[in-house]
């Protein structure tokens, strides 16, 4: 007898005795848990529906995360904390081995502060449609913080409420579907901005980008032991989603930047 069958009926067993007060009865385990409501299943953005999205919320406060979340797959958990000193909007084009614009995602709003799991931590190259909707962020950020004064929480977040302040999952999620609530056929009440993560996956995948990259890129997959454990110093940067969503976008890299050779 294998061992499962063998302790489905020692359970067995045990159950009959509780029954006929045979021996202590434990109360746990004569109740039925409740299942539950089953999740809602998550979907994908066509490539016209993610364009509809991105032109639907430029000029929105959430442009610049729906733009870094879909173009990067990082987790909106990892987006809330992101800060502006793991983001480098310029890289070194011309040093010996290029390094091209990144941000670190080393960090998640998780109560330990860390990302979901060690193999998470990851340095992702930014497609040039994410750094130009970063220093649009970094301007109007700048406004923001002028015009709130001495109610301006310096948290140096990247992505915060017109305070400085964390942004919530619920503010997110609001001010996600406000911004593409114009989105051409798209309806915002069916979209969460977990699924701009599913969508990354999908694009990718259908501009022929292996299933083993794209887990890398997402952070399920370790690479090696180095990137995991020195967390501080610049990694080897992950350029396969960036250069595969500049071209599914039709943008290339703009090297030509004023700052574009300054350091980070």
């Amino acid at each position: 007898m294998r061992y499962s069958d063998k302790a489905k009926l020692q359970a067995k067993d045990r159950g009959r005795a509780m029954a006929r007060d045979l021996v202590r009865r434990n109360v746990v385990a004569l109740c039925s848990v409740s299942q539950g409501r089953p999740g809602r299943p998550s979907k994908s953005l066509t490539l016209a529906h993610a364009e509809a999205i991105l032109t639907a919320a430029e000029g929105s406060r959430l442009h610049a995360y729906i733009v870094v979340s879909l173009l990067t797959g990082a987790r909106t958990e990892e987006l809330r904390a992101l800060t502006w000193d793991l983001v480098d909007l310029d890289g070194r084009p011309g040093a010996t081995s290029p390094i091209p614009p990144h941000m670190a995602v080393w960090r998640s709003v998780r109560n330990s502060g860390d990302t979901k799991t060690r193999k998470s931590r990851r340095t992702l190259a930014l497609p040039g449609r994410c750094t130009d909707a970063l220093r649009e962020l970094r301007t109007r950020q700048a406004d923001e913080q002028a015009a709130a004064g001495s109610r301006w929480r310096g948290t140096d977040l990247v992505f915060t409420t017109r305070y400085g302040t964390p942004l919530s999952a619920a503010n997110v999620r609001r001010d996600f579907r406000t911004a593409i609530r114009n989105a051409a056929g798209v309806n915002a009440a069916d979209w969460t901005p977990r699924e701009l993560r599913h969508s990354f996956v999908s694009l990718l995948s259908d501009s022929g980008i292996p299933l083993e990259e794209i887990s890398l890129l997402l952070g399920h997959k370790s690479t090696a032991v180095a990137e995991l454990v020195y967390r501080k110093q610049i990694r080897p940067v992950l350029q396969t989603a960036a250069a595969a969503m500049d071209r599914i976008f039709g943008i290339l890299p703009d090297l030509s930047h004023p700052d574009s050779h300054a350091e980070s």
